[in-house]
């Protein structure tokens, strides 16, 4: 059965639902769908079946909006002539999935994937929100490769204490630096993290929520100005409302992942986020969205393409103020503009709206130059991710957006050896140990100390976990020192404004020279040529090695212990082993299930 608003083309749903050469399946098919009430008319219609994958819920309180913004959705998919079937997928709640949300990225995917697959589903819309909801969306929709659309939840509205801003993350950070050095009671910590989240939504900083949703716009996944919109704006449930329109259309376009996601809309985003200051942990999750997508996207990528882009967002960790004044800035497509014009971004990638990048950024020039600065004047010069490697690992980057003024005084501006400081290592093995150690007086940490934490990575903590920005010992808080430099072979929360080298490759649970690190051992890392060495003859190296790899908790649940057995390292995004070779599979049709 079909009208006048069907595609010319057969749609993947029919294969299901109106299929003569299998009229039993098809009944088997239609008939559970019509016990809560819609018709053999709508499914036998020939018009587009559009999935709206559902990130919200009660345990995902960032994406919790999307509860309310699918009922917007279904307007839209409706009213383009489509069919909404909203459906669950995996929760990940960052700030409180244990031992981490990064355990949760590819298992959501591998769940994604079998629904996208496995369903008659032509097209779908991703909502998106907490950090790793956007990635593991895109990383299935790629994989299977039907029509798909980005819809991001948004961030809280601007959070305050005390009269000042109170970032998501930010503020906690801040306030565990003033509670260590005896300026704020317990009561005082919690209050102003407290104040930081004043409405639904996720992170109101450049934290890897806003990020890796203004990554997905920034790829051509989104409309144009999805990313920034707070949550509880109005323009919020109008987005809602457009996405699920634009979603029936690319099926009628035949428009999928694979029609945006080029190297070179990857080589935007790397970009984009230098400019926003956006989150490291960017760097694991584009390079995973990349394989999945079969797009060649190197290491060296972020060094090449996005170091010496200036920081354009004056929005906290990097800068100083939140979402809100973000958006009403002008947002992701009021920075791609600048890049636009300074000749830095390809316009002419494909995007979701059918039209090119350049034309959606037309008249998107930035409307608070506080908050969006000119290329020509930006907040800071040469603002993306440093990649050094050395005899500790293969790859690690340091955001050198939130790199201040002070910290490069301390360590980079010594007459001589400008850009060059060596340092004394102090080693952690996983944050348990850092938390017990910190403050005991015989490490003898001082200005001159590199902390150090190992067996944070994918396969060691499992997952890779947030931990590498760590704050000195309370006597040197008190002295007014608030960073020391720090190495790890994890993360580092994206609301962080630590100078940490992070995302260390090959990790200490997989060999890498953290493993062999000692106390003591001095380390030198030379901005100026992108090296970190321990300066630790090879022959000690090798003898080193004799004691074997620091030891990691032994796997917990049964899904660690198939992801400790498959995952890659950061460096090449943690995907699953052999994930990556399936490629654009809703091409062949699944098998009957009789």
């Amino acid at each position: 059965m079909t009208d006048s608003h069907s595609p010319k083309r057969r749609l993947r749903s029919q294969d299901w639902f109106d299929n003569p050469d299998h009229i039993d399946m098809a009944a088997l098919y239609l008939e559970r769908f019509m016990n809560y009430g819609i018709t053999p008319e709508e499914l036998r219609s020939g018009k587009p079946i559009i999935g709206i994958a559902q990130s919200g819920s009660d345990l995902t309180p960032c994406n919790r909006v999307h509860v309310e913004l699918a009922k917007r959705v279904r307007d839209g998919i409706r009213d383009a002539g489509g069919i909404p079937i909203e459906f669950p997928t995996h929760p990940i709640f960052e700030n409180c999935k244990r031992p981490t949300a990064a355990l949760d990225r590819n298992l959501a995917y591998l769940g994604l994937v079998e629904i996208l697959y496995g369903y008659p589903l032509d097209g779908v819309v991703l909502t998106t929100g907490c950090d790793k909801t956007t990635p593991s969306a895109i990383m299935a929709a790629s994989t299977v490769d039907i029509p798909a659309i980005v819809l991001s939840g948004g961030p809280m509205l601007d959070g305050w204490h005390e009269g000042e801003l109170a970032g998501s993350g930010t503020v906690i950070w801040r306030m565990r630096r003033k509670y260590a050095a005896g300026e704020i009671d317990r009561e005082e910590f919690l209050q102003a993290a407290l104040d930081s989240a004043p409405s639904v939504g996720h992170c109101n900083t450049m934290g890897t929520a806003s990020t890796m949703n203004a990554l997905a716009e920034a790829l051509g996944l989104s409309l144009t100005g999805c990313g920034a919109i707070p949550a509880a704006y109005r323009e919020r449930g109008q987005m809602a409302y457009r996405t699920g329109r634009r979603a029936v259309e690319i099926v009628f376009e035949d428009m999928k992942p694979s029609d945006i996601l080029t190297r070179e809309a990857f080589l935007n985003a790397i970009r984009t986020n230098s400019a926003i200051g956006g989150s490291t942990n960017a760097q694991p999750h584009l390079a995973a969205m990349a394989k999945h997508a079969g797009v060649e996207l190197h290491p060296d990528d972020w060094q090449v393409y996005g170091f010496d882009i200036p920081l354009l967002a004056n929005v906290q960790p990097a800068g100083a103020y939140l979402g809100e004044r973000f958006h009403r800035a002008g947002g992701t497509p009021a920075i791609m503009w600048e890049l636009l014009q300074a000749g830095k971004l390809d316009g002419n990638c494909r995007t979701v709206t059918g039209r090119t990048m350049a034309e959606n950024l037309e008249g998107r020039q930035a409307r608070d130059r506080e908050v969006i600065t000119p290329f020509a004047a930006p907040l800071k010069e040469r603002a993306g991710f440093l990649v050094l490697k050395g005899n500790l690992f293969d790859f690690a980057i340091m955001k050198m957006s939130v790199v201040s003024e002070d910290f490069r005084r301390r360590y980079l501006q010594e007459p001589g050896h400008e850009g060059v400081f060596e340092g004394r290592a102090v080693v952690f093995d996983g944050s348990e140990d850092y938390h017990k150690r910190i403050n005991e007086p015989e490490l003898g940490i001082d200005e001159n100390t590199i902390l150090v934490i190992r067996g944070a990575g994918p396969i060691g903590w499992p997952g890779s976990a947030e931990v590498v920005n760590m704050q000195p010992p309370d006597h040197l808080l008190k002295r007014g020192i608030r960073s020391l430099p720090t190495i790890g072979d994890g993360r580092q929360s994206g609301t962080a404004d630590s100078p940490s080298i992070l995302n260390a490759s090959p990790e200490s649970a997989a060999g890498g020279g953290l493993a062999w690190l000692r106390t003591g051992d001095i380390i030198r890392i030379d901005f100026n040529h992108g090296r970190c060495d321990m300066l630790v003859e090879d022959a000690e190296i090798e003898r080193r090695k004799g004691d074997g790899i620091p030891p990691v908790p032994a796997d917990a649940t049964p899904w660690q212990q198939i992801y400790r057995r498959s995952v890659t390292q950061l460096s090449d995004g943690a995907v699953l082993e052999g994930s990556t070779e399936f490629r654009q599979i809703a091409k062949n049709p699944p098998r009957h299930n009789h």
